[in-house]
């Protein structure tokens, strides 16, 4: 069994550069997971299907000409032009993307300007793309550059794009979750094995291991009795630290069942 301690998954390039460093090859199959606060200490979510979706970043530079805010007919106005840019992206999803797939265009930020009476000559927004398939992926970034040229056009400015791919979707596999929702069952109860009962669009870089290895990632229920739900990433955030003995009880006996199986399929 191999413990992988992994730094700088936030940045979703660790599991990458774990990747990289060789220490994984020859793992025939990888478990891993996240501590959640909607669940309780000794829950734990092991479902089949979607569990994350991928993580992608765009920056879309609008490029104009400024001028003073008093004669705007000099100019050719980026501001204008960046927040037609962001309406029309909401069209991706809207209109663009089947219903039933799940999917998001958000803008993050937008940055332009230095004084209220003049009229910059550039605008940037930046924003991410979640998708849970790569069909949908690759045509919601596709039209994330084709959306913001073309409305950019319109207003006689240029849209400079760059896509940044990063972690793709966590799909967890029918074998390897059955592995791990056997090993979870023996640790802590048929009952303590719980659905995520929703569809999370944020992204984990797991991913890209289970993008070479078979594996399965799991939500490892954080919160202790009678505490507050807290939402990842909230400035109150904090796992109960009872879980994390959970959590590894659970993903030490998921590379025992899995070892177990494929020593019998020889």
């Amino acid at each position: 069994m191999l413990v992988v301690l992994q730094p700088a998954e936030e940045t979703g390039k660790g599991a990458l550069a774990m990747l990289e460093t060789g220490a994984l090859d020859g793992v025939a199959a990888i478990f891993g997971g996240h501590v959640d606060r909607r669940f309780e200490v000794g829950q734990v979510v092991a479902d089949e299907g979607p569990l994350a979706a991928s993580a992608d970043m765009f920056e879309i530079d609008v490029i104009g000409a400024g001028a003073h805010a008093a004669r705007p007919h000099e100019a050719r106005d980026p501001i204008v032009a960046a927040a037609a840019i962001v309406t029309a992206l909401q069209t991706i999803v809207a209109r663009r993307l089947n219903p039933a797939t799940p999917g998001v265009v958000t803008i993050g930020t937008i940055n332009a300007g230095t004084a209220p009476n003049v009229i910059p000559d550039r605008a940037r927004l930046t924003g991410t793309v979640r998708a849970v398939e790569p069909v949908s992926r690759e045509m919601m970034l596709s039209e994330v550059a084709r959306v913001a040229s073309q409305v950019a056009q319109s207003y006689g400015v240029e849209a400079r794009v760059v896509l940044d791919k990063g972690t793709p979707p966590i799909v967890n596999p029918t074998r390897p979750t059955a592995w791990a929702r056997r090993a979870a069952t023996s640790v802590l109860g048929e009952q303590n094995i719980v659905p995520l009962g929703f569809l999370n669009m944020a992204g984990e870089d797991f991913a890209h291991y289970m993008e070479r290895i078979p594996g399965c990632f799991l939500r490892i229920g954080a919160r202790e009795p009678g505490g507050s739900v807290i939402p990842a990433h909230n400035p109150a955030f904090y796992p109960a630290e009872e879980s994390l003995f959970v959590g590894a009880v659970v993903l030490a006996e998921c590379a025992r069942v899995a070892s177990a199986a494929l020593v019998l399929d020889g």
